[in-house]
């Protein structure tokens, strides 16, 4: 297997709790919170340990809420690769109704950064990457990061045998829709984000796919994958497009299903299989997510029995 290294800036120690009531001006009795680590890319590692692979995490932390979010991490058995935040690690709060079932998520931002901790975490990820593998960069950026550090990053990786993947929106994702000199292996973004990028409805997995497509030729990838909800998500590379379904599960949860799916994806392809597999396992993923309330990542006796109702065609 390929080594796989995954990348988060901005990470948070989560909490999450419920009541039985959200009103205002109320103090709202909580049941004992949750604590989950957070941020993309740290899922992306638990989720690729629950499915029984294994990454290194490159991590942010500073602060008594970094000591506990990398407490948290060695606890489930996360590799980590601690790198020195310039301020105190964020926190987030999602508190469940109970009366409705909906959940209010309330996310802050982390510490801002400068050229000279900008330079030093790009340094660290060269340092940290091998001479091939996988380097998946995922979720926010923190205050400070430029909009571009995704390019940044392929940029100083280009004369590795690394291959970035990188799972982003906002103008992270519109810098990344241009052409550059060292793109990503992979990028990956929901449907309302492609839409978004699109600046067009794209109802259909034709549509989608075709839109996938027209990135890979403008070379803002070599493979763009559009994720496009329950029903599963599409493909393209050159000379190819596919569709991988998502199973028919009931939803508890979106929360942590597109992680899900990189982590599924990613470690397909470490584990030395093709696009189209990878696709499809990455949909498996992603369904067995949606099964598990929002604290919860994928498991993986559903991930792989889910792989099967996951079909994959090609468009």
């Amino acid at each position: 297997m390929q080594d796989i290294l995954t990348i988060t800036l901005n990470p948070a120690v989560d909490l999450s709790s419920a009541v039985d009531q959200v009103e205002p001006e109320l103090k709202l009795r909580c049941d004992p919170p949750v604590t989950d680590p957070g941020g993309g890319g740290i899922n992306v590692s638990r989720a690729v340990r629950i499915l029984g692979g294994q990454t290194r995490a490159l991590v942010a932390i500073g602060g008594p809420m970094g000591k506990k979010l990398r407490q948290l991490l060695v606890e489930e058995g996360i590799a980590i690769l601690p790198f020195r935040a310039p301020g105190e690690t964020r926190q987030s709060l999602a508190v469940t109704d109970r009366r409705d079932g909906r959940q209010y998520r309330f996310v802050f931002p982390g510490p801002t950064w400068d050229d000279e901790r900008l330079s030093a975490v790009l340094g660290s990820i060269r340092d940290a990457v091998p001479d091939s593998g996988f380097v998946v960069l995922s979720g926010s950026l923190p205050p400070g990061i430029p909009p571009h550090f995704a390019t940044l990053v392929c940029d100083c990786l280009k004369d590795t045998g690394a291959k970035v993947v990188v799972d982003t929106s906002g103008a992270a994702l519109q810098d990344l829709a241009k052409a550059h000199p060292h793109v990503p292996y992979i990028l990956r973004m929901d449907g309302e984000e492609a839409e978004g990028l699109a600046g067009q409805p794209l109802p259909t997995r034709a549509d989608s796919v075709a839109f996938a497509a027209s990135l890979v030729a403008r070379g803002a990838a070599r493979v763009v994958v559009v994720a496009r909800g329950a029903d599963g998500s599409v493909l393209a590379a050159d000379g190819l497009r596919l569709h991988a379904a998502a199973a028919p599960v009931p939803v508890k949860s979106k929360v942590g299903a597109g992680d899900s799916f990189v982590a599924g994806f990613t470690l397909s392809l470490a584990r030395g299989q093709d696009l189209g597999a990878a696709l499809q396992r990455g949909a498996a993923a992603a369904s067995a997510a949606v099964m598990t309330d929002a604290t919860r990542l994928c498991t993986r006796a559903d991930a792989e029995r889910l792989i099967a109702e996951c079909p994959l065609t090609e468009l």
